[in-house]
């Protein structure tokens, strides 16, 4: 019996590493596609809670408190934020219906999102 609690809590921590190190390297490409002009490029625009970023970042809102925000709504407003906000005009590109980034890129950018105080 020992031997099998032993053996489940191994289990356990060894998952939550492997998830651990999954999440890092999403915040990882999520902030490379951020920062990158041929990808995301939302430094351009955005100011991440005065992260140092090589991009003007006074073009669109400062992004402050998203690590509150849930995952679907930063998801929906990176996909399409027209749709996401009600919106008729607005300088940030839609990214998912324009096949700008894929799900996958867009899921990467949330979790960056999501570390911004």
């Amino acid at each position: 019996m020992k031997i099998t609690k032993n053996l489940l809590v191994s289990v356990a921590a060894c998952g939550l590493m492997m998830s651990s190190a999954f999440a890092d390297d999403m915040v990882a490409k999520g902030e490379k596609i951020f920062t990158t002009l041929e990808l995301g490029n939302c430094q351009a625009c955005h100011d991440a809670n005065g992260k140092k970023l090589d991009g003007p970042g006074s073009f669109g809102p400062k992004l402050v408190g998203l690590k509150y925000w849930d995952d679907q709504t930063l998801y929906d407003t990176v996909y399409d934020i027209y749709k996401a906000r009600g919106l008729k005009i607005s300088a940030m590109p839609a990214f998912g219906p324009t096949g700008h980034l894929s799900d996958e890129e867009i899921k990467a950018v949330v979790a960056y999102l999501k570390t911004i105080d």
